[in-house]
């Protein structure tokens, strides 16, 4: 039996009542840490071999190179459906202009004469993103990560989505369109932690990212 509780106004409890009545819920990292930690070390110690091998393993695919060949993404953004394009585009378009009003400006207040305090922003170098893939495709997810590096000024901007055995062990080609699109030419077949570790610790192929 469903029933309806009314929080609105004076009728929302506070401190434990309210805790009681919307319970936090538990979440436990160990279950999981226990199988991604080999997964990072491998990574971190083997490299590409990792990479390569993970692939084949969670994604039943061998590749070749982790890294995505440029002639892939020309490909794939010739190939992409017209009306695909389109919708991509435009929330490009759309993405952009969210992202470059939250854009920070440079700000100095002056102390006294001859003393003033400068707050400035200053993007990272290098940040590492992560399109999901597997069984669904998410564009969207190459949209709403790359537009805000790219507003914020970030300089060098890799990607990662799985390796497709049915696409020859590269992304799906409608990750690889939008990344062409937004002109991000560093993309890698990798997914999951494999991705992650890849960014945090750098492999032979793929330099490590301030951020991920």
């Amino acid at each position: 039996m469903i029933s309806r509780i009314d929080l609105r106004g004076d009728a929302l409890p506070e401190g434990p009542a309210l805790r009681d009545l919307l319970p936090r819920a538990d979440f436990d990292v160990s279950a999981a840490l226990e199988k991604v930690r080999p997964i990072c070390e491998a990574v971190h110690h083997r490299g590409d071999a990792a990479l390569i091998d993970f692939a084949e393993k969670f994604d039943g695919v061998r590749l070749d190179q982790v890294r995505v060949p440029a002639a892939a993404l020309t490909r794939a953004l010739e190939e992409l459906d017209p009306a695909v394009r389109a919708a991509l585009e435009e929330s490009i378009r759309r993405a952009r202009l969210v992202h470059r009003e939250q854009r920070r400006t440079t700000h100095t207040t002056q102390v006294v004469p001859g003393g003033s305090v400068t707050e400035k922003w200053v993007p990272v170098d290098r940040v590492g993103l992560y399109a999901p893939g597997g069984r669904s495709v998410y564009p969207s997810s190459v949209v709403m990560n790359v537009v805000p590096a790219q507003e914020a000024g970030v300089e060098s901007i890799a990607l990662a989505s799985p390796a497709q055995a049915e696409f020859g062990g590269l992304p799906h080609p409608t990750i690889l369109a939008a990344c062409a699109l937004l002109g991000v030419d560093e993309v890698y077949a990798a997914g999951g932690a494999t991705a992650v570790a890849m960014f945090a610790y750098g492999t032979e192929s793929c330099p490590p990212a301030n951020m991920v």
